[in-house]
């Protein structure tokens, strides 16, 4: 079936992507004095940001909420029907309302505004109206003005709707960098997430304590074969004066010992050991180890500061975090 006007599905498409790319550049210049005053608003807010829209911009305000959460800051989506039929109670003095509307007038979202300026709760509106009743309402308005949908018709929110998240997502990234959000705050908030695993530190996944192989260097190596065995790593850290790592010995030591040495129950770790194992320290990243166990063809590192041991990471713990 051949497109109107003659044109073919790549050519709706290129033109639909420079239109909505247009509407994003043209942002840029749209940019003033309001959108610190939101960042700054934003910033201070003790409680959580109430992200609400109706239709398109609903659905964009989701997502918008859904990255505020993802970025160190509390948001939610309030449908602004269900809001003045029940719902208005989920805002509270300590929020701020952040509000889309291309045209800013609808109905339901006017309503909202009245009863959100009732509590006296800061708001916050995108619009691409500047005249619009929630422009002139807001306590801060963000403009988000397109030349023309990408819809062929000019009539479904296309180039409005990637306009406002655009914005939004603008304005997310500006209040996680003012409150200082960091990777180690990214990986805290999504744990079971790909992106949230590749920032898991070593300190987070290593053995310490009493779940820490190790034995002094003065020990028999009897006792580093129970060692080995209690703690069931294949490994174990052999220390000095102070918990400084002197060295190692793994199980296939034992057995290439064994072949080779008499007496060895007798003799101790120090004189058996294999010396400079390789360490990371414990706030590098679990990937660094991994790299490092693939490279040396390992399956343990010994975590250190400076020369003082401090723990262990094995490859079964990367396993389990499944970073393969």
């Amino acid at each position: 079936m051949s497109a109107p006007h003659g044109k073919g599905p790549r050519d709706i498409a290129r033109q639909v992507l420079e239109i909505e790319a247009a509407a994003v550049s043209n942002l840029l210049g749209q940019l003033d004095e309001s959108f610190d005053r939101a960042v700054a608003l934003l910033s201070e807010c003790r409680g959580r940001v109430v992200c609400t829209g109706m239709g398109k911009s609903g659905l964009i305000m989701k997502k918008i909420a859904a990255t505020l959460s993802s970025t160190g800051t509390p948001s939610l989506f309030l449908h602004p029907a269900e809001a003045i039929h029940g719902d208005l109670g989920m805002i509270t003095e300590d929020d701020v309302v952040l509000a889309a509307s291309y045209s800013g007038t609808t109905q339901e979202l006017q309503r909202l505004v009245e009863l959100v300026r009732r509590l006296g709760v800061v708001l916050i509106a995108m619009t691409g109206n500047p005249g619009s009743p929630l422009a002139r309402n807001a306590s801060v308005h963000l403009r988000v003005e397109i030349d023309q949908e990408a819809c062929p018709l000019n009539l479904a929110p296309t180039a409005s709707s990637t306009a406002t998240l655009a914005m939004g997502d603008a304005l997310a990234m500006a209040l996680s960098r003012a409150k200082g959000f960091t990777s180690d705050d990214f990986a805290r908030l999504h744990p079971g997430g790909s992106l949230g695993k590749g920032l898991v530190k070593v300190r987070d996944l290593m053995h310490a304590g009493a779940d820490l192989p190790s034995v002094d260097e003065h020990a028999t190596m009897q006792e580093v074969v129970r060692e080995i065995s209690a703690k069931g790593m294949g490994i174990t850290a052999v220390s000095g004066a102070g918990g400084v790592l002197r060295g190692c010995i793994t199980d296939g030591d034992l057995r290439r010992l064994l072949e080779n040495r008499s007496g060895l129950l007798a003799a101790s770790a120090g004189e058996c050991m294999h010396r400079h194992p390789q360490t990371i320290a414990a706030d590098e990243l679990a990937s660094a180890a991994l790299k490092v166990m693939e490279d040396k063809r390992i399956t343990a590192l010994f975590v250190c500061t400076n020369d003082t041991l401090d723990g262990i990471i094995h490859l079964h713990d990367l396993w389990r975090l499944q970073l393969f």
